[in-house]
């Protein structure tokens, strides 16, 4: 369910898409969406890195690492989000539903025990300064989330390992219901030229809890861009490449040291085991040419390579 009120008489052009038919909507207005959606589909959006068809591929590219967005084990939830949208800002509220074990596909309906909530605030200005670029658009995302699951500590399984109470690290064991795990984000993007832009995004969350939804990652960091052929490559213009793009970025992911310890000592309850590791971070260098082929049709070409994988 969709529903858009408005508080301006002002109209402004829409893109119609899979959430939306609409191609004017009011400048101030208020949206309402309830049912079955995904969240990374209306949170840390991002133009440059974040569709997977026409773009970049990483997981932690195309989304922010640490944050372990409400989803089952296919990505999706039910729940309700609220955005007010004007000019040069918007601001967005979600609180959906966590699955009832980690990455699983079914999902637990009491929200006063488990539930994602997640807040986030978007300005959409030139982040170059309005004398230096004002011509040049830029957007500014900053993300808050806060989840409460039947989760578990890090630290309490190690511990009860060490202690000899378990044979093997097994945070399944100790699980706590309404567990709190929170972490920020970042975004941004920013217009350079007519044909080069900029992005990236910082991610964080408090590491003690177990990743319960998304990814093994605690703390990332990612820089990129893309260039769009729009106006051809100097000295290669009679190509008439106009809607290829390229892209590049680089982003860098980490674990905290309780969560390291956990995946040192071969565990239970989670996607890797590791064994005796030394730890560094995973570094993920991907770069793509998109090259038009026909009317709607593209292929790619995409390289990654990566460092410390996992």
């Amino acid at each position: 369910l969709h529903q858009t009120i408005a508080l301006s008489s002002h109209l402004t052009e829409s893109d119609r898409g899979p959430f939306s038919l609409a191609t004017q909507v009011p400048i101030r207005r208020i949206e309402l969406r309830l049912g079955k959606f995904s969240l990374p589909d209306f949170f840390d959006i991002n133009s440059i890195g974040s569709d997977s068809h026409l773009q970049f591929m990483n997981w932690t590219v195309d989304n922010n690492g640490a944050w372990d967005y409400a989803a089952d084990t296919r990505g999706y939830t039910y729940g309700a989000l609220a955005e007010y949208d004007d000019h040069a800002v918007s601001a967005r509220y979600a609180i959906a539903a966590m699955p009832t074990v980690a990455n699983g596909i079914n999902l637990d309906w009491d929200l006063r025990r488990a539930s994602g909530q997640n807040i986030e605030v978007e300005w959409r200005h030139s982040l170059l300064g309005s004398l230096v670029a004002p011509q040049r658009k830029g957007t500014l995302r900053l993300l808050a989330f806060v989840n409460h699951a039947n989760m578990g500590l890090y630290r309490d399984a190690n511990k009860a390992f060490l202690d000899g109470m378990d044979p093997t690290p097994d945070i399944t064991l100790h699980r706590k219901l309404s567990s709190v795990k929170y972490g920020f984000g970042l975004n941004f993007e920013q217009e350079l030229t007519p044909n080069l832009r900029a992005f990236g995004r910082f991610g964080w969350n408090e590491g003690q809890h177990e990743s319960f939804v998304y990814t093994e990652v605690d703390q990332t960091i990612e820089f990129g861009g893309d260039y769009s052929l729009r106006n051809g490559l100097p000295g290669l213009r009679s190509l008439h490449r106009t809607q290829d793009k390229i892209g590049v970025t680089f982003v860098s992911n980490a674990i905290k040291r309780d969560h390291q310890d956990y995946r040192a000592r071969c565990w239970r309850g989670g996607r890797r085991c590791d064994g005796h590791l030394n730890y560094a971070r995973e570094d993920i260098l991907e770069t793509y040419y998109n090259l038009h082929a026909w009317r709607g049709l593209y292929y790619a070409l995409d390289a990654q390579y990566i460092t410390h994988p996992g």
